[in-house]
């Protein structure tokens, strides 16, 4: 049996708005679209788990906030000059580097990452492995 995640579901009061954000990371990031339907898209990593982005008519609105009772923040696995261009390109792309006086390190001296907000709220963490040797 798998212990990964098999796939988290992020809901958005615009998928037209947030829809190229979230295709750009995950492009970036070597995922592919899983998923197109009229109110949704997802998007597949290589070991199987992925993350679907849905506007649903169940949608409350009013905008994400990460530091409400719910999701945080998501983090994913990069490589360490995946972090770097992310982090230096997502301003173009939606995304902004949050704590950017302590990038690449603000989670501490040996975890090297980059925390990324895009236009819903929404908080990445992407996180390098630690060097061998």
């Amino acid at each position: 049996m798998r212990t990964s995640v098999h796939h988290v579901e992020l809901w958005v009061t615009d998928l037209a708005r947030a829809e190229p954000e979230w295709a750009w990371l995950f492009g970036e990031l070597g995922w592919s679209l899983h998923q197109n339907w009229q109110d949704g898209r997802s998007w597949r990593a290589a070991d199987g788990a992925y993350v679907v982005v849905e506007q649903s008519p169940d949608v409350l609105p009013g905008p994400h906030r990460r530091t409400a009772a719910g999701l945080n923040h998501l983090a994913l696995n990069a490589s360490r000059a995946t972090v770097d261009r992310i982090a230096d390109e997502g301003v173009r792309h939606g995304w902004t580097l949050l704590f950017p006086d302590r990038h690449p390190y603000a989670g501490g001296p040996e975890h090297y990452a980059a925390y990324l907000i895009n236009s819903d709220g929404f908080e990445i963490e992407l996180v390098a492995p630690r060097p061998t040797g």
